[in-house]
């Protein structure tokens, strides 16, 4: 039975994601991004018997990298390779936050009234991606030394926010996790725990079957199935974790082990408003409640959860404590125990409670989507009902959506 909706809601009625697979070694090594986006909403749509895709107003897809083979607005590629040669794309990139985005403008453009059906989502083949942006770029290279200077090997350390100098645009983001670090106080070992927290949690989930609730499979080129994230470790420990060199800094705290892989992968969703689904017979699974994006300096691009989150939670009327889940994407462990502390989360009771990025990966454009498809599922696992999902940008930024789970 369809709950009580009002007309302008926009519920999410059908979610999922392609496994993760690790960049350039991992399972989806010779699959395209378009490819792994069309596989991804050709799913989402399978999932909603009925559906007439000539309803759905547009295809919203993020990428952290629209270039190469993901360029030339690959939404619109997506949705020809579909076979909806009627259905218009656009191809939209906050970086990390890119398939938020797409998710947040469904939101948006079902309560202006200005459309009632959205797949959104978001893909990123590091595989097949150009070099990190920025590579070669003399500002770059600048970017760099400067870090370099500010962090010095004797663990001194200088605010890169001071001297007024412009911010570092370019900043590589392991010197961001550095900078939250010292900023912080978190220590190593704090990250090494909540790393080896997150393959632990993963790795349960991934042997319980929680995992592949959320997954669809892809088929690969020569016809194979892949079918699994394949970038978990598990029986990753805190000791082996401590023996780990840092990779930015010779006194820094940052690791391979206590950071996310590079990866490749898809999310998608079909977004629609409450209007539709009453009419169509949809069972929604979870109401976008309320979405917020926020800056912050570049250099600290990991704490862009707290203010988001923050401004996400008083659009709903909400407070930290009134949420049953929380996913904070994990790009590094020190940003997610930063802000955690900051926002006053209960990391045991709320977060992340089913391992996260450090363990499964991050695919910078599909993130956004697979962390509402984790909320969802999660929340409807344990039976609950209030979820947030946020995440720190490259670049200097937060972005947050929050979401109530309809049964």
């Amino acid at each position: 039975m369809t709950p009580s909706l009002r007309d302008d809601d926009a519920v999410i009625v059908s979610i999922a994601r392609t496994p993760i697979a690790r960049a350039r070694k991992g399972g989806l090594v010779e699959v395209r991004g378009d490819e792994l986006a069309r596989q991804v909403f050709a799913a989402v749509i399978d999932r909603v018997p009925g559906l007439d895709v000539g309803d759905v107003d547009d295809l919203m897809l993020g990428t952290a990298a629209p270039e190469g083979e993901q360029g030339f607005n690959m939404a619109r590629v997506v949705s020809t390779l579909l076979g909806y040669d009627s259905l218009p794309g656009t191809t939209v990139n906050r970086f990390c936050a890119s398939s938020i985005q797409t998710t947040r403008m469904a939101f948006h453009a079902i309560r202006a009234g200005e459309g009632d059906a959205f797949l959104v989502g978001g893909t990123e083949s590091t595989s097949h991606a150009a070099p990190p942006v920025g590579a070669g770029n003399p500002a770059f290279a600048d970017a760099a030394r400067r870090t370099e200077t500010a962090m010095a090997s004797d663990g001194s350390w200088s605010d890169p926010r001071d001297g007024g100098e412009l911010p570092d645009a370019y900043i590589q983001m392991g010197f961001t996790a550095e900078y939250v670090a010292r900023l912080s106080g978190v220590t190593r070992a704090e990250q090494d725990e909540f790393a080896a927290r997150s393959q632990r949690l993963a790795a349960e989930a991934q042997t319980s079957g929680y995992l592949a609730r959320e997954i669809v499979p892809v088929t690969r080129p020569d016809g194979s199935i892949f079918d699994a994230d394949d970038s978990l470790r598990p029986g990753t420990t805190v000791t082996g974790l401590a023996e780990l060199q840092p990779v930015f800094s010779p006194a820094g705290s940052v690791t391979a082990g206590n950071a996310c892989p590079l990866n490749d992968g898809a999310s998608g969703a079909l977004v629609v408003s409450g209007r539709y689904a009453r009419a169509h017979g949809l069972r929604p699974l979870a109401r976008i409640v309320s979405t917020a994006v926020s800056g912050i300096s570049p250099e600290i691009m990991g704490l862009g959860p707290v203010e988001s989150s923050r401004r996400a939670l008083a659009r709903a009327g909400l407070g930290v404590a009134d949420l049953d889940l929380i996913e904070i994407n994990e790009a590094f462990a020190v940003q997610v125990v930063a802000s955690a502390r900051a926002l006053d989360i209960d990391i045991d009771r709320q977060l992340n409670t089913h391992g996260g990025a450090i363990a499964l990966g991050h695919p910078f454009g599909a993130t956004g989507t697979r962390l509402i498809g984790t909320l969802v599922n999660g929340l409807a696992t344990d039976d609950k009902t209030l979820g947030m999902a946020t995440l720190c940008v490259g670049g200097g930024q937060g972005m947050a959506i929050v979401i109530e789970r309809l049964s």
